[in-house]
């Protein structure tokens, strides 16, 4: 029988480690900024066309390469970080494995420049899937300069797999934050298809956090600092109501390096306990600096995870240290010295639109109105948009005279929606509980309403009708406001800017990652913009897109849930009545969006046992 076993030419297995070590653009600009900080560094220009999938350039001014290193450095294996197995319990670089070049050339267009400060002349070599297509001197500055173009254009089934140029770019703004983050003494910049998405100069972390976050976060930031003999825990957590619902702004470094670690994470939730919102998460940036001895980095070929040799111990102080943060969290005005003292002055670029200012005028306004027919929640009027009329809906209980006009809703369309009750009289009066429940008598018992999750519901059906409208009515603003946002929530939210615009939520582009908000859909003048756009990034960062109609509802609900009127709200007998008259216009009134009841019936059986 012949023999099967076969050894694989190199190119086979570059390819079959650029599976693991390059998975998209992104992670070829880890791994070369990562080279760049281990050459010494001191500024780094990341360029990228069409999300990284065009071309990657990283140039730098470390120490550079020889000629002899310049081509070894493409080799599988070829590591100036270690001699022996043992230096793998010593790592305090960031690569080491030598995988990361050998593994970009077997599936991209590779060319490199790079020069030492000794040489008069630098060495320039192109590799196209790991064939050496041309080595030869060139005239070049001190350090390294990678060019990666057309990645996995040799592996078409990978190639296919890449998302967007919106998405891809987004992976590449997350490994340029991690990078950035870890070395605030290093200038870096990233630029994507000819503009500035980040030009950081060299500075404290706390500069280089408002740098890639915005000046919004500098308020936000708690010192949190502890020395112990097993690690050292340095950085900054955020307050407990910048918490965001959608993660993001989460970062554990390991001895310069950045790292996930679920169960660590935990110990920073638990240290939250009953001081965030549900199913919110804090910011934090903390640096753990421990002995290398005590961690293996060489479990994971991004080496992105790591293994402790105490991770129940490191829980605990950072879970302790995080607490002791929080206790001695104190709002008291603060002079900070690292911030930067420069005003938040918009930038407008020269084709930026101008739209003068329009006055919003009532028609329908009539000065001898009287006033006490005005809700005074602010949050829906007594006429609203585009909703069905039930005042009166109590008599729709009751058997009518034949003289009388019938009603919008007969009794089959009241009892379909789950009621067939009817009321004790015909004047109904409401009677409002611990500022909480409405409570009205009905012929069977009592009727007891969740004021909150009626106004929800409510809300609800007029935004979720707003967002999918396919006529849909801008409402311009006043007085435009501007949010300052992160580049990679920037970058998300300008993709979509023509969905947006369709849904009656006009933005433009200021430049420095802020935008405008020009107008709003009409029925959504109520709601507050930046929570608006704050749902939509949510939804889009979940779904990868504007979200459809499944996810259009999560963010009605989300809006309804903060535009509600709350408990502890006094409410007049003319806003009660206002209130159950649009609850029983709803579709669906007996539920809040998020399946919760809205009202129930005491039946007077029940009521009779309790009093006997």
């Amino acid at each position: 029988m012949a023999d099967i076993i076969q050894l694989l030419p190199d190119s086979v297995a570059n390819q079959i480690a650029a599976g693991e070590v390059v998975q998209r653009p992104a992670s070829a600009v880890k791994e070369l900024m990562e080279n760049s900080i281990d050459a010494g560094a001191k500024n780094i220009q990341l360029i990228v066309k069409e999300g990284g999938k065009a071309s990657i350039q990283v140039i730098d001014d470390g120490v550079g390469m020889s000629e002899t290193d310049a081509r070894l450095c493409f080799e599988r294996h070829a590591t100036s970080k270690i001699r022996e197995a043992n230096d793998l319990f010593d790592i305090r670089t960031m690569g080491f494995r030598g995988e990361a070049l050998a593994s970009i050339a077997a599936v991209a267009e590779v060319e490199l420049k790079t020069r030492k400060a000794t040489d008069e002349l630098g060495t320039q070599i192109q590799i196209n899937g790991s064939e050496l297509v041309a080595q030869q001197p060139v005239n070049c500055a001190v350090g390294t300069n990678f060019t990666i173009k057309n990645l996995f254009y040799n592996v078409p089934a990978r190639r296919k797999f890449l998302k967007g140029t919106s998405i891809e770019l987004k992976h590449i703004i997350s490994e340029f934050q991690r990078v950035a983050l870890a070395y605030p003494e290093i200038a870096m910049s990233l630029t994507h298809n000819g503009a500035d998405i980040y030009r950081l100069n060299a500075s404290t972390l706390k500069q280089r956090i408002v740098g890639l976050f915005g000046k919004a976060i500098n308020s936000q930031l708690l010192d949190i600092t502890t020395q112990t003999t097993i690690v050292n825990i340095d950085g900054f957590i955020g307050k407990p109501e910048s918490a965001k619902k959608s993660p993001g702004e989460q970062f554990f470094f390991v001895n310069g390096r950045f790292m996930k670690n679920p169960f660590l994470n935990r110990a920073v939730i638990n240290a939250y306990n009953r001081l965030l919102p549900a199913e919110s998460i804090p910011t934090y940036f903390i640096y753990l600096d421990i002995d290398p001895k005590t961690i293996d980095v060489n479990i994971h070929p991004t080496k992105t995870e790591i293994k402790f040799e105490d991770e129940r111990m490191i829980w605990q102080i950072l879970h302790a240290a995080v607490k002791e943060t929080l206790g001695k969290f104190a709002v008291v005005p603060s002079i900070d010295f690292d911030s930067d003292p420069g005003f938040s002055i918009p930038f407008f670029p020269k084709n930026a639109p101008v739209t003068p200012p329009e006055i919003e005028i009532n028609h329908n306004f009539n000065p001898f109105e009287d006033e006490g027919k005005k809700f005074s929640g602010g949050s829906f009027s007594a006429k609203p948009q585009k909703q069905k009329s039930v005042e009166g809906w109590e008599q729709l209980y009751e058997d009518k005279p034949a003289e009388e006009e019938p009603t919008q809703l007969t009794m089959q369309t009241f009892a379909s929606k789950g009621f067939d009750d009817v009321p004790a009289e015909t004047s109904t009066k409401f009677y409002q509980v611990k500022g909480k429940y409405i409570l009205t008598t009905v012929k069977s018992g009592l009727m007891v309403i969740d004021q909150k999750r009626a106004h929800e519901r409510i809300l609800f059906e007029q935004y979720l009708e707003s967002l999918t409208s396919e006529h849909n009515i801008a409402q311009r603003e006043l007085y435009p406001q501007t949010l300052e946002m992160s580049a990679q929530d920037f970058a998300l939210i300008m993709d979509n800017q023509q969905q947006l615009s369709q849904m009656g939520l006009e933005i433009s582009n200021l430049g420095h990652n802020t935008i405008g908000i020009n107008s709003l859909p009409a029925n959504l003048k109520s709601a507050d913009p930046l929570k608006l756009i704050d749902d939509l990034l949510m939804e889009i960062k979940e779904n990868q897109s504007l979200p459809f109609d499944d996810a259009k509802q999560k963010i009605a609900a989300s809006m309804a849930k903060a535009a509600a009127i709350g408990y502890n709200r006094n409410l007049s007998a003319f806003e009660m009545q206002e209130l159950v008259d649009k609850l029983f216009a709803c579709n669906h009134p007996n539920f809040s969006p998020d399946g919760k009841k809205v009202l129930t019936i005491i039946e007077m059986d029940e009521l009779d046992k309790k009093l006997k």
